[in-house]
């Protein structure tokens, strides 16, 4: 059975608009109540900025055969067991007849700042995965396949974040590939390298303008880490999963 990707580049738009409507709410909520010095905080913490991305995630599973899988996205049922903690908490989860089919983190990152924050994701996507296959490995979850592990992230695409970012590492040189490299480039090297190092099952990195509340605009940087990568590897594993606990 061919796998189905839902329509997966309209859904998308929709999401990318959803998802600068949502901030751009928040952010005159904020200026309403006097508290506009916040800044981009008030998108941050409005807490549903990526609901879109869910949706298209929920179809996808829907259409891949786990219709009936529990996914849950309510914050009391989000967690797992870790190896060097005691949980981590995710931000979807799916589970069919007791076993862990999926667990997705979806992240954004907005200007101004984008070098320090970089790093923050970058740790934290890193001791995330580390730490729940150390739990996998060690019969946190029982005896089962290897889950899809999911890294998704949207970048806000404009000049801070398409420029290159500084490096200061006075007592040995950095690889080669960070020298010069923009905010996006190194998203973008990130989520290869967490692919190639077999630490999530996917990783992607979109683009998108401040602009696209209107349009939907969005873009990936290499083909490895785009959308479209992340969404057919989804759904091969949910259909493999259907067809194995059918």
């Amino acid at each position: 059975m061919a796998i189905d990707l839902v329509n997966y580049e309209r859904r998308t738009r929709k999401a990318v608009r959803a998802f600068w409507g949502s901030r751009d709410a928040a952010r005159q909520k904020q200026v309403e109540s006097g508290k506009s010095d916040q800044g981009e905080r008030a998108g941050v913490t409005a807490g549903k900025n990526m609901d879109g991305f869910i949706d298209l995630i929920l179809d996808i599973i829907r259409a891949n055969g786990l219709a009936h899988a529990d996914v849950h996205q309510d914050r009391a049922v989000l967690t797992l067991p870790g190896f060097f903690r005691p949980t981590k908490l995710w931000d979807l989860l799916v589970i069919h007849k007791g076993v862990l089919i999926a667990a997705i983190e979806l992240k954004s990152h907005i200007g101004p700042s984008f070098g320090n924050n970089f790093n923050n994701r970058a740790e934290e996507a890193l001791g995330t995965a580390h730490d729940l296959w150390t739990a996998y490995r060690e019969g946190a979850f029982g005896k089962q396949p290897r889950p899809f592990v999911g890294w998704l992230m949207l970048v806000e695409d404009a000049a801070a974040s398409r420029s290159p970012v500084g490096i200061h590492s006075p007592h040995f040189p950095v690889f080669e590939e960070f020298k010069n490299a923009s905010c996006l480039q190194r998203y973008d090297m990130l989520c290869q390298k967490l692919i190639q190092e077999q630490l999530y099952t996917s990783a992607a990195v979109i683009n998108s303008p401040r602009t696209a509340a209107r349009s939907g605009k969005y873009s990936s940087l290499s083909d490895m880490t785009s959308l479209k990568a992340f969404v057919a590897a989804l759904a091969g594993h949910i259909a493999t999963e259907a067809a194995r606990l059918d």
